[in-house]
């Protein structure tokens, strides 16, 4: 049998800048700790797109992983709006 792994992902609110919106999500792991990522999204329908980016960095707090993931998503954005 395999063992199941659990995975809890907290969701952060959604927060719009100019024509993208940025959420951030961070991740339990088992040792107590988190990873952080974040989505980028753009676009209505079928003209929609989504970049997600994973961060492979350990946060001691689901704060401070939600604080990073949005911080690297405006950076994101702020580079692409140049």
């Amino acid at each position: 049998m395999i063992p199941l792994i659990s995975s809890t992902n907290i969701s952060h609110p959604t927060i719009a800048i100019g024509k993208y919106l940025v959420s951030s999500l961070s991740k339990q792991l088992d040792d107590g700790g988190y990873r952080a990522s974040v989505s980028i999204r753009s676009g209505r329908g079928s003209a929609s797109t989504d970049r997600v980016m994973r961060f492979s960095d350990r946060f001691d707090s689901e704060r401070a992983a939600h604080l990073y993931a949005h911080a690297q998503g405006r950076a994101w954005v702020a580079q692409t709006v140049r």
